[in-house]
């Protein structure tokens, strides 16, 4: 990324039979957005970002990335951030506040109508709730008769072996999985060991490779190289819409909650657009559509069909079934999990 000049973008001059008269031509800044890639940068693209441009006379260039590497560039860019607002799952986005990347958020009538479970901090908020659950093709199941899991636990069945593939614990995703695992074996946050335990045993001979990225697991499973993985439950709904034939498992130690988040960065170039950014993306239009890809909704009054509800989070009941992750607890021994989870698992 570039440094960015948000100087007026032209100033044209006219010349009039009365005489020489300057004609100032509007300025439009440019805004940059950081936030996930695949079905997700594809719906910011086409259906969020064209209505901001349009309502705010601003450019928005958007920074494609996983959540550790969009707090990478947080960080490596302290000194002059170059991102304006970014979008990263509620486990990196305690940290990016903990840091101190994010501004607080301005008070706005949008914001009295959002859960309070999706007020992170005074400087972060989700727009959205995911889940995080195992996700499998039923076509080829059906084909190979395979068994439909029942527990995070049965990633490890032998009957797997050579259809699953799965995100590293660097990524959120992966890193559910991990902690999930553990909890179906006797373990948890505090206690990870049952989790390692079970990939070395069980899980790491199953797996056919560790995609790099959740759009890499997207292409395995619509190639049908792959019939198992572990994902976003948003993505699964947005693939099966395109007529892939998925299907989330509902495992019994519940689905994995997973807050899609956002906050305007410091010292922003452009803090009144990241502003209303923000505010756009909990408005009850766009809410809409980030349910009909499969986040559930935080501002209450986002209107929904009973079609358009199927398989989301929605209202505290719902989100009061999903599996909540201790995030201080994981962010207090992340590093310490990632290189052992790369020096053991992924080697």
């Amino acid at each position: 990324m570039q440094k960015r000049y948000r100087r007026p973008a032209a100033v044209g001059l006219a010349f009039l039979a009365t005489g020489l008269v300057a004609s100032r031509v509007s300025a439009q800044d440019t805004m940059y957005v950081a936030g996930y890639g695949g079905s997700f940068e594809r719906l910011m693209r086409e259906q969020v970002i064209p209505s901001f441009e349009k309502a705010n006379n601003v450019k928005v260039e958007y920074v494609a990335g996983q959540s550790t590497a969009t707090l990478a560039k947080l960080q490596a860019q302290r000194s002059k951030q170059e991102i304006d607002v970014a979008i990263v799952d509620d486990g990196p986005m305690y940290q990016a506040v903990q840091f101190g990347f994010c501004a607080p958020i301005q008070k706005a009538p949008v914001l009295d109508d959002v859960y309070p479970i999706a007020k992170l901090a005074d400087q972060a908020v989700a727009f959205g709730i995911g889940v995080t659950a195992p996700v499998y093709n039923a076509k080829i199941f059906k084909e190979k008769g395979l068994p439909v899991p029942t527990s995070w636990a049965d990633l490890g069945n032998p009957a797997y072996k050579g259809q699953l593939a799965l995100l590293g614990a660097a990524s959120t995703t992966g890193l559910h999985g991990l902690i999930m695992v553990a909890r179906a074996t006797g373990g948890g946050e505090p206690n990870i060991e049952p989790g390692f335990k079970a990939f070395k045993d069980g899980i790491r001979p199953n797996i056919v490779t560790f995609a790099p990225s959740a759009p890499k697991l997207e292409e395995l499973l619509q190639s049908g190289e792959i019939a198992l993985t572990v994902v976003s439950r948003s993505r699964a709904v947005a693939l099966k819409k395109e007529g892939l034939p998925l299907e989330t498992v509902e495992p019994k130690e519940g689905a994995a909650a997973l807050m899609v988040t956002m906050c305007p960065v410091v010292d922003s170039d452009v803090p009144a657009q990241a502003q209303k950014f923000v505010q756009h993306m909990l408005s009850p239009e766009i809410q809409k559509a980030f349910a009909k890809a499969g986040y559930g909704p935080v501002n209450r009054k986002t209107e929904l069909s009973e079609d358009e509800k199927a398989g989301l989070a929605v209202g505290d009941e719902a989100v009061g079934k999903l599996a909540k992750i201790d995030w201080p607890t994981v962010n207090q021994n992340r590093a310490a999990w990632t290189q052992r989870w790369n020096r053991e698992i992924e080697r």
